[in-house]
This record gives C-alpha cells, structure tokens and sequence, in this order.
C-alpha cells in the first residue's frame, strides 16, 4: 500500500518544486509607506518638519533646487533566470516655498511617466600606447631576479624587510 502511494507522491512533490521554482518573486526597493503616504500631504498646511515626522527623510533631494524632495518606491519581479522586471515605480516629488517651508506642490509620477534614455555607446580614446604581445611576455626580463631564494614571503612583509 505504502509503495503504491510513494511514486505518485513523488511525482506531485517533484512537479510542485518545478512550479514553485517557477514563479515570480517580489522585491520591494525605495521608500516604504507603512502608515501616512507621501500622495498625502496637505498642500499649504505641512511644512518640511511635518513631512519629516510624518514620512521621514525623503530617498533623494534635488541636486539644483533643496527645496524639492523625492520619496521613490520600486517593485521589481524576478523570475527564475530572466531578467528582472519593474512591475511598478512610485515617485512622490514635493516642492517646498522657500520662504515659509510650506508644501507647494505634489507631484506623483509612475512608471508610465518615465522616459527610456538612449546612452551613447562611443568610448573616450585614451592616451597611451598599447602593448604587443611580444613586449607584454619580455616586458618583465631584466627587471629583476626570477630566482630570488632570499626574501620572506610572509603576507604584509615589503620587499627588502626580513
């Protein structure tokens, strides 16, 4: 009785692992809203120390303008070997006056208002000149002894130092 039940029991906890093996995995990046939501914030009534008690410090400021602060959240999902994939990308910007610290403006972006960048592939030229392959394999003759018997090959130690 036992043997008859084994195989097929084998054989759903094997196509179980593959399946498993299979699905989608969710990593969660950025910031992470637990109780108050960035989308939230009032405008006009929360200055920058409401929002930092409220939300914490933000995931990134604004490199030209300090007065703007970004909170970003990303889901990507993995699966098995593919690459990985963002599913959603939450990117909360908040524009703070310069005179009172008040909220100004909030801005929500997703990952639909994101833009593809196309990166140039040309490389910078360096100075230099390259070695054959000649130069590369006598290059080292005549620099020093190849058999030096003498000196300590403890780690740390420097050349010389006994």
């Amino acid at each position: 009785m036992i043997r008859r039940l084994a195989a097929p029991f084998c054989v759903l906890m094997a196509s179980a692992a593959l399946v498993t093996g299979c699905a989608p995995t969710n990593m969660f990046q950025g910031f992470q809203a637990i109780e108050a939501k960035p989308q939230d914030v009032k405008v006009g009534e929360d200055t920058k120390s409401t929002v930092m008690s409220r939300l914490g410090s933000p995931s990134t400021v604004s490199t030209f303008d300090p007065n703007v602060w970004f909170y970003v959240s990303q889901v990507t999902q993995v699966q098995s070997f593919y690459h990985p994939k963002v599913v959603r990308r939450d990117v909360v910007a908040l524009t703070f006056n310069k005179d009172d610290e008040k909220v100004v403006n909030v801005a929500t972006l997703s990952l639909k208002d994101g833009r593809v960048i196309a990166y140039n592939g040309r490389e910078t030229p360096t100075r230099g000149r390259e070695l054959s392959i000649l130069e590369q394999l006598l290059g080292n003759l005549g620099q020093g002894s190849l058999l030096n018997n003498n000196q300590d090959l403890t780690p740390g130690s420097r050349p010389g130092q006994r």
